[in-house]
C-alpha cells in the first residue's frame, strides 16, 4: 500500500520546523552571551576582586591590566555598583554627572579643572563609601564632570593616596598603608 509523502502543511511538519527554528534562536542567543562575555572579560579583567593576604601577612586587592594597558576593576560607591580605571594622573575620583545623579549625590560648584579633553567646568561632592574587593574608604572627595564620556569612574588620587601602589608587570597590588 502506497501512502503519500507528508506535506508542508501536516501539523507534525509543522511543529518539526517551529522546534528547528527556535533551537536555531537559542543557539544563536547562547553564542551572543559567550561573546559578549569574552569581550567583557577582555576590557574588565577584574570583575570580582577580592580582598586577599600576601606572603607578608599584608592585606590586598590585586588587579591584572586589561588588553588596552588600563587596570580596570568593578566596585561601589556608596553601595551602587561601578566599573573603575585606576588613573593616578586624577586628583580627586571623577563621575559623570548621570552618575552623580543616580547616586543623588549633593553637588556644589568646583570650578574649572584640566582634563585630557581641555579645560572643563565641574562640581564637586564626596562619596560616603567608595569600595574596591574590600578596600572601603568613607567621605572620599569627589568631581562630577557634565560631559564625561564613558561609563567608567576614574579612580583618582582622592582614593588611592591611602594605598601602598606596587606594579609588577600586568599586575597592580592595592594595599592599605597600615597593613604593613
Amino acid at each position: 500500500m502506497y501512502e503519500p509523502p507528508p506535506s508542508r502543511d501536516d501539523l507534525p511538519s509543522r511543529i518539526g520546523r517551529a522546534m528547528l527554528f527556535g533551537a536555531w534562536i537559542v543557539a544563536i542567543a547562547l553564542l551572543v552571551m559567550l561573546f559578549n562575555s569574552l569581550f567583557e572579560r577582555q576590557e574588565n579583567p577584574n570583575p570580582n576582586p577580592l580582598m586577599t593576604q600576601g606572603a607578608d601577612g599584608a592585606k590586598q586587592v590585586i588587579l591584572e591590566r586589561n588588553r588596552a594597558g588600563h587596570f580596570v576593576a568593578s566596585g561601589t560607591i556608596n553601595g551602587v555598583p561601578v566599573r573603575f580605571l585606576v588613573d593616578t594622573g586624577a586628583t580627586n575620583v571623577a563621575l559623570s554627572l548621570p552618575l552623580a545623579r543616580r547616586l543623588e549625590l549633593p553637588m556644589r560648584p568646583g570650578g574649572m579643572s584640566m582634563t585630557a579633553n581641555g579645560l572643563v567646568k565641574t562640581w564637586s561632592t564626596r562619596l560616603d563609601q567608595v569600595t574596591l574587593g574590600g578596600l572601603t574608604l568613607h567621605h572620599v572627595r569627589a568631581s562630577v564632570l557634565p560631559n564625561m564620556p564613558g561609563k567608567d569612574v576614574l579612580l583618582g588620587m582622592s582614593y588611592l593616596r591611602h594605598l601602598e601602589l606596587i606594579q609588577r608587570g600586568n599586575i597592580l597590588i592595592l594595599r592599605p598603608h597600615d597593613s604593613g
